[in-house]
Parts: C-alpha cells; structure tokens; sequence
C-alpha cells in the first residue's frame, strides 16, 4: 500500500476526540433533581422545559453551569482563589464533556449610582479614546472624559538621590472629566435638616434622630466627648462654630475614652453611611428615613450629564460626549457610521459592531447616559449578551434564562436569531424556557417535571420537538395551546384619568384607566408601557378604592435563613398558635432566635470553611437538619412539632391550620393566598434561595393580595410560568376582578392579552418611535382592526 493511500484511509477515519460530543450528567440531585441522568448534545441548541418549580434551573444553572464554573476557578494560583467564591461541588454522581459556561442570566445589573449602560458594555471606553483623540478643542487624555475620574493637582518637592542628594520641586496633574459639584452622580441630594436633629433638645438629651444614633452609641459619644461641642446645650443655642463643627465639620481624629477616632460632621457622615449605597439595598427603615430626609435633584452644574464643563465643550462635528451619550443607540450608531477618521478605523469599527448589536438585539431605544439600575431584568440579561456577540470564542456552553422575557412576540423572532448564531459558531447553547415560539428552534428538548417541588426533579422527556408534541408530557399537551377571545367582557365602574403624561419617552399622553376590570398595557420593548403605569399610575395620591398596590419584577432579597413562612409573616401567627397552645414564649419557635439548635444556630447545616477548597455543607448531628432545640420540639400544636409544620407543603398547612386544635384564622389566610397564586407545592420551610425566579414572583404577588387596594399594578405577571400555569394566573386575574378590585397588567403574553376586557397598545416602535397611545379597546376590536404589531400577532395567536 502506498503512503498517499494509507493516508487517506487514516484520515477517513473519526479521530477519537471527535467522541466527546455530549454533555453526561448522572445521579444529579440539587435541591429537587431525583438522580437525573441525562445526555446533551454539544454545539447544538437545548431547550429545557417544564412547570415552574419543576428542576429545570436546578439542573442546567446548579449543576451543569455551576461545575463548570467551579472546575475554571480550580485552574488559577492558590493565591487567586483565596480572593474568589468558592462554590461546593454539586450534588450529582458523574459529570463528563463540560465545556467553558457563560451564564447569561436575568439579575439585575447593579444598582450603584455610577454604573450605567455605557460603562457596563465598555461603550463608554470607546467614546471617550475617539473623543481624546478627535474633540476640538483638545482637552486631555481618555479618563478627561470620565464621570468616573476627578481631576486631580498636586505640588511638592522629591528628594532625587543621584550622588549628592539634593531636593527638587515636583507637580503632578490629572485631568478627569467628574462634575465637581455632583461627583459624577448627576444629582444632588438636598438635606432636610429637621429630619436629623431635634433642635429644642441637647445632643445628651437625643436630639439626633437618625436611624442608628442611639444615647448610649458610639456614634453619639464621638460628638459629645469631641470637645468641638456643649453636649448639654439645646442644638438651636449652638454658636456659628458649633453648628458648622455639627454639621460640616473635616474628618478630625480626637481622643475619646482613651480610643482614637476620627469625628467628623454629620452632613459628611450622612452622605458616607447612607447616600453612597443602593437605596433598594438599605433595611425598610433605613430607606424610610433617606426618602424622608433627602431629596434628590438633576445637577444644575452639569445638568444631569455627570461630566465637567470641559469634557462637554470638546465636540466632534458639533457633538459633546454628553450629547453621544445621551442619543438613543441606534441614533448614535448612525452617527459614528457618519465619522471617516483613517487614523481611527479599527476603533470606529469596533463601536460600530458595539452599537449596532445593541439596535440588533431590540435595544436600539436605550441610550448609554440610562443608569445600569433602571433596566428590567429581560433589558440586563440582552444587554449583558451584546459582550458576547461578537466574541471569538467557539466551544463555549452558553446558558440562559428565559432570554425573551420582556420581550413582545415581535421581537421574539430577532432573539431566536441570536440564539441560533451562537450555535452556528460552534457554541454549545442551553436555553431555560416556556415560550412555544422558542422550543420551537430547538435541536434538543429536556422536558422537567411531572409537577413542581417535591412533585418534579425527573426528565420526562428527551428528544425532539416533534417527539415532544406527541409525548403526553404536561409541556408537551399544552405546547400547542391557545386562548380564546372572551366573547362578554365587563363594563368599568369608573375609570383614573392620566393627563399629559411625559415620564421617558412619553409624548404627553392622555389616557383614561378602566376601573373594576382587567386592563391590559401592551407594545413593543420601549415602547413607554412601564413609563405609563408605574411612572403615572403610581405616583398619584390614592382616592377612595384606588390605592395603588405594584407589584413589580424587583428581585426578592433573602438569605439561605429566608423561606417562605418568614417572607409572608406566615411564621408570625404560627408561633404565637403554638405559644398559646403551650404557654410558652413565641420566640422558642423561631430558628433565628431562642428556639435555635445552638451547634448550627438554627441553620440545619453546619458549614465547614476548607479554605482554598470549596466549603462543605454537613446536615447539623445535633438537630438533625430540624434547626430547632430538643426541649422545643416538645412543643406540640395539633399532635405536630414546629419542625414537622415547616416541612409541610402550603396546600397540607392549609388543612392542618384550618380545621381542629390547630385552627389559626390567621396563617390559613395567609396560606390560602399561597395557594390562590399556584405555590400549593411549596415547604413552608424551604430556603428563598432555592425557589426560582417565577415561584419569588408569585411569592411576593402573595403577600401583596393582603395588602388593601383598589387598583393593582402587575408587571409581567406571567415571567416564569409554564404554559400549563398561565391559565391558573388568568383564574387568579379574574377573582381579583370579581372581588371588587382593579387589575392592570403590563404583559406581552397573547393569552394574558386575549383575556383582558381592555387593552391599552402603546407604540408604534420603541424609544423615539414609541411613547403613544396606538390602540385603546377590546381586544376583539383590536384584533378586527390588525392595525398595530401587537394586533397582527394577537390575530395569529387566537387564529382570527
């Protein structure tokens, strides 16, 4: 044989590393997975599928993405490591043919003051190297148009030691781009100083009243021991001095009680302790008294832009950073389009690529001036993708969670897409999703269930989306569901008048609100529908039965110690029932107080740090994962322990509390709405950091039914929920209506749409090209008329 043949033979053969084409997961059991063993092909497109609740997160984002994750960190020094997470490996037997995750997921993106859609995709870096380079007149380096960089100046001398040492004079400078008097903020904050200090009172007698000043507190002593005051003089007696040395006063270290510290003014302390942080991230009372004690107002030294005057007087084509930064994308993508620099032709043409993903991924509307904090969890997972797009990385597994959330089924074709692009370049893509119109592009289907909770954690089927169709699955019964148009709707009791609305991008609209039926706000991504309700429809004073209760999509924060029973106040009327039933004290049955097993402090889990290596998690021997004490758990109400009642299901508690020994009117109230909003499968006791983003959802829609309102304000209600639970959340939208309420939703789901007795259909595009009201009506009228987007797609949905 000769060589050119055997050649030839050899390479028509597979080459063995063309063998590892699947992911293998066997035995995976994280959170509610029971052993699931299942193969995903790579470079292909996964969809995963299920009702909410029933493990689809926890196999694709707990298991498959977090070891792949865990196994990268393993590669860096030991030294690096000790500065990342260190995530436990996950509970699963064997997992083969990972390949490098990027999670794309629905967080929101950081709320801090200074972050915004420019710095978050490293736009801005771009701007700012044109402008140093093309801006007329010159004004500095990059960082001179940074709202992120001060300027900075500074005069000495250095000692040069070169033979005789000798002194010489030094300057340094750094020109940055920060507004002086809003530190690149954009606002100001104006403090009501009534709020911090009782003036009729001596700093001794308490007369600061913030949060945290206690008498007895360090932070009250400081000012009384620091000399700078009379601490026994009523704050309206305080000389000139005194009060600028109260309130203003430079950081100044002082000797209190023996202890060095440093005493400054409470205006500076204020600003530190309280204005520099995430107001959504501060306690309820802590948040309470900021919006009480500070109001915040656009910048009038920069008016809002953040920059100094300098980096908005230099200008390419008559245009300041400012104004680039505050044009909407797609706007601002045009115009660089319209820059001919030779000199700058790699630069342009990577902000070009830049731009124009955002225009492609439906975010054209957005400019780079808009805080990272306001976007919707769907506008922070795209604009996290646009990093991605053009990435040459191949052979990376890309993972996301519901990526059309937010998005009107128009744009839902532009998303698919992408997806499949990302595939086509050799990526492995698994996509968490309910919507029909995204199983549909498929490659592979993993359907999850049969039911949630303790009811799911097994794969019901694998295969194609065909196979799906005829499987028999709940996913694949209601894969081809469609709902129909009511053929009655119901008549308004009223209606709440907007009037020249302007928030964003509205153009003075006018709109009446139904009252005592179900309204539907509608339209395209930016088109002005959240802008509307909760911009207009929030903020007015509540006349008799139109308080306004909102329920928005803003995550719920809690810890591995938060479960459902505490997040509702369920636990509160439970342990006062079992008090009273043992005439004890209520605090025996809370794990985070007296009642807690002392190895574990009421965690059930002992965690045991192994420094480089990822931290272990042991069931506590003590309480056996039960977290109470052994003399609490003698403790009986209705012949069950506190322990055995958390690990009820809602639906079981709400039996056992309803009826009998155990009858609390209170808990069963509470418990009844858990179940009115699907969450029967729920433990009363199951950590809030195991639940998934549709199940946090409709927790909190739980606890704000109990609140009283006329009018309530949903969100995209149906974020999260199988298709087989859309019909259960329109049940819930009618009892709400029948009982006297008003519902309006923000939704893009056609079934929510079909089911609303008005529709309110703002457009006709996005941004500048949206901000109108384009339809008002029912929707068989909207549908008979065809004459917006969101009537085209709706007459395909219901088959008109």
């Amino acid at each position: 044989m000769s060589m050119a043949t055997r050649a030839d033979t050899q390479s028509s053969a597979p080459h063995v590393a063309d063998s590892h084409d699947l992911i293998r997961v066997h035995g995976a059991r994280e959170n509610n997975l029971k052993d699931v063993s299942v193969e995903i092909p790579k470079r292909r497109l996964t969809v995963f599928t299920g009702v909410s609740g029933s493990g689809k997160s926890s196999l694709v984002f707990d298991t498959i993405a977090a070891e792949s994750q865990r196994l990268i960190n393993e590669t860096y020094s030991a030294f690096i490591q000790g500065f990342m997470a260190t995530p436990a490996r996950p509970e699963v037997d064997v997992l083969e043919g990972l390949t490098t995750a990027i999670i794309v997921d629905q967080q929101r993106m950081g709320a801090d003051p200074r972050s915004t859609v420019g710095t978050a995709t490293d736009a801005n870096a771009l701007l700012r190297v044109l402008f140093s380079r093309l801006g007329q007149p010159y004004i500095g380096p990059p960082a001179a148009f940074s709202f992120n960089v001060p300027s900075v100046r500074a005069s000495g001398s250095i000692t040069v030691e070169r033979g005789a040492k000798k002194a010489v004079k030094a300057t340094y400078s750094r020109t940055g781009g920060m507004c002086t008097r809003c530190e690149g903020r954009g606002t100001v904050s104006d403090i009501d100083l009534t709020q911090l200090y009782d003036e009729n009172k001596s700093i001794a007698e308490g007369a600061i009243t913030i949060p945290g000043y206690t008498a007895d507190g360090w932070m009250v002593r400081i000012f009384t021991a620091s000399g700078f005051l009379d601490p026994d003089k009523p704050i309206r007696e305080f000389t000139e001095q005194e009060m600028h040395d109260f309130l203003h006063r430079e950081p100044t270290k002082v000797k209190v009680e023996g202890v060095n510290l440093t005493y400054e003014g409470l205006i500076p302390k204020i600003q530190k302790s309280f204005l520099a942080k995430d107001k959504e991230a501060m306690q309820p009372h802590i948040r309470a008294f900021v919006e009480r004690a500070v109001t915040f107002t656009t910048c009038p030294e920069c008016d809002g832009t953040r920059l100094s005057e300098a980096a908005r007087s230099s200008k390419i084509k008559g245009i300041s950073i400012a104004d680039a930064c505050a044009m909407e994308i797609r706007d601002l993508a045009e115009w660089v389009r319209g820059l001919d620099e030779p000199s700058m032709a790699p630069l342009l043409a990577t902000l070009r690529q830049t731009l124009d993903s955002f225009v492609e991924i439906g975010l054209g509307y957005l400019s780079l001036d808009r805080p990272s904090g306001t976007l919707s969890g769907g506008e922070a997972q795209r604009v996290k993708m646009i990093r991605h797009l053009g990435s040459p990385l191949t052979d990376v597994t890309y993972v996301f969670d519901e990526p059309t959330t937010g998005l009107h089924p128009h744009d839902i074709q532009r998303m698919n897409d992408l997806l499949l692009r990302l595939r086509d370049k050799g990526n492995t893509v698994l996509v968490v999703e309910h919507k029909p119109e995204v199983i549909a592009i498929a490659d592979h289907v993993v359907d999850l269930g049969p039911g949630a909770g303790t009811a799911g954690g097994t794969v019901c089927f694998e295969g194609t989306v065909e196979g799906l169709r005829s499987s028999g699955t709940v996913t694949g019964r209601h894969l081809d569901d469609r709902a129909a148009l009511k053929e009655t709707v119901r008549k308004p009791t009223g209606a709440l008048e907007i009037r020249g609305a302007t928030t964003h991008n509205l153009r003075g609209v006018d709109v009446d609100i139904p009252l005592g039926v179900l309204v539907v706000v509608t339209g395209v991504a930016g088109s002005g529908k959240s802008s509307l309700v909760h911009g207009s429809l929030r903020r007015r004073p509540g006349a008799a039965g139109t308080d306004v209760v909102s329920i928005d999509q803003s995550p719920i924060r809690g810890s591995r110690r938060s479960n459902p029973a505490t997040y509702t106040g369920l636990l509160d009327p439970i342990r006062k029932a079992f008090a009273k039933a043992n005439g004890v004290k209520p605090s025996l049955f809370s794990a985070n107080s007296e009642g807690a097993c002392p190895t574990c402090n009421g965690a059930g889990v002992v965690y045991t740090d192994l420094a480089m290596m990822a931290g272990v998690a042991t069931t506590c021997e003590e309480c056996e994962g039960r977290r109470f004490q052994a003399s609490v758990l003698e403790y009986r109400l209705g012949g069950r322990d506190i322990s055995e009642v958390l690990a009820m299901s809602v639906t079981e508690a709400e039996e056992f509390f309803g009826t009998g020994e155990a009858r609390t009117p209170a808990a069963h109230a509470v418990l009844g709405r858990l179940s009115d909003v699907g969450l029967g499968y729920l433990s009363l006791g199951q950590p809030l950091t195991t639940l998934s983003g549709g199940e946090r959802q409709r927790l909190k829609l739980a606890v704000h039914m109990g609140e009283k309102g006329g009018v309530y304000v949903l969100d995209e209600p149906t974020a999260g929920l199988h298709l087989a639970d859309v019909e259960q959340l329109l049940g819930l939208l009618d009892r709400l209506v029948d009982s006297g309420k008003s519902v309006v939703v923000i939704e893009h789901h056609q079934a929510v749409m079909a089911h609303a007795d008005w529709i309110i259909d703002l457009g006709p595009g996005a941004g500048h090209d949206g901000g109108r009201i384009v339809f008002e009506g029912t929707p068989a009228d909207l549908v008979a008329a065809r004459s917006t987007l969101t009537g085209e797609h709706l007459a395909a949905y219901v088959g008109a």
